[in-house]
């Protein structure tokens, strides 16, 4: 069962990872590379020399962008029916295609929008080399803290259901959830490296991109994920320790 699971979960990251890759190449390449030209003309104008391009500019934006998009989505593919796998029939008695929208709509929010309001995507040419190691720890801190508190505050609200009702339950975890992340939020340091004279619209555009890209990869996961193994399932909706 939790190979049928995993070569669905796969296979619906890899068709998330063809259309997330038009979307971030029509719509989120152009500000990539007007963020590229400002770092080299500020470069240019401090007298400093060019840096030595390593892999062309043409790559990076083509094949670079591709193996990046869909190695990143098929893994993600891969977690999403793990993850399918532990929720399925714990969240109350949805089915296969209701329980993967509420993972997809779940995993978007907190594995990358909650995240994303602390720490707001920025081009790749942004940012001080020397912090990019500590900048990158805080960021998936950050992540880490996110998703685990969705998940206690799932669990929180599952606890709470025969005494309050699903509905009450259900805003007890999401108020416990918002003033967690709020509190992580102050906690954590901030991080704001972006250059005063940065075009607005380039970061702007960059960040839209960059929410679309996640939101087209995750609907499709769950989406078609949920379609793919609707009709596989057991009847009783108990998918952990299941063989195969």
């Amino acid at each position: 069962m939790m190979r049928m699971l995993l070569v669905r979960g796969m296979f619906a990251g890899l068709v998330a990872g063809v259309l997330a890759l038009v979307f971030a190449r029509v719509i989120g390449e152009p500000s990539v590379g007007a963020a590229i030209d400002f770092e080299s003309a500020e470069a240019t104008a401090a007298g400093e020399p060019p840096e030595p391009e390593l892999v062309s500019r043409a790559v990076q934006s083509t094949l670079g962008l591709a193996t990046g998009v869909l190695v990143y989505a098929v893994a993600f593919g891969g977690l999403f029916a793990l993850a399918f796998a532990v929720a399925y029939g714990r969240i109350g008695r949805l089915d296969a295609r209701a329980t993967a929208l509420v993972l997809g709509v779940g995993g978007y929010l907190s594995a990358f929008v909650v995240p994303f309001l602390k720490y707001p995507a920025n081009p790749p040419s942004i940012g001080n080399a020397d912090t990019i190691d500590e900048r990158t720890v805080t960021y998936f801190l950050m992540v880490a803290v996110s998703v685990g508190c969705a998940i206690a505050a799932a669990c929180l609200g599952r606890r709470l259901m025969s005494r309050l009702g699903a509905w009450n339950a259900t805003l007890v975890a999401v108020l416990a959830f918002v003033v967690a992340l709020s509190v992580a939020g102050l906690l954590f340091p901030a991080v704001d490296e972006v250059p005063k004279e940065f075009p607005a619209d380039v970061l702007w555009s960059f960040r839209v991109a960059s929410l679309g890209t996640q939101l087209i990869m995750w609907t499709t996961i769950a989406l078609l994920f949920g379609v793919l193994v609707r009709r596989r399932l057991p009847a009783d909706r108990q998918l952990a320790g299941q063989p195969g």
